[in-house]
């Protein structure tokens, strides 16, 4: 099972496209070494501790119109 669920993180944003969006620019981040934002992730990889951070809500984003 993958932790965290599509359908949870869904709820906080407005699309999957906005949720991928926001997932890979995080994950740029953490490789180019940021500090992390919850403490000992269950993922190895960037893009998983991404979500996590926006799971825990941690991460947050506002559309600019």
């Amino acid at each position: 099972m993958i932790f965290p669920s599509i359908d949870e993180l869904l709820q906080k944003v407005d699309s999957k496209y906005t949720l991928v969006s926001i997932a890979s620019k995080r994950a740029r981040q953490l490789k180019e070494n940021e500090v992390l934002l919850i403490n000992q992730p269950e993922s190895r990889k960037h893009v998983g501790m991404s979500l996590e951070e926006m799971h825990a809500g941690k991460i947050l984003f506002h559309r600019i119109k």
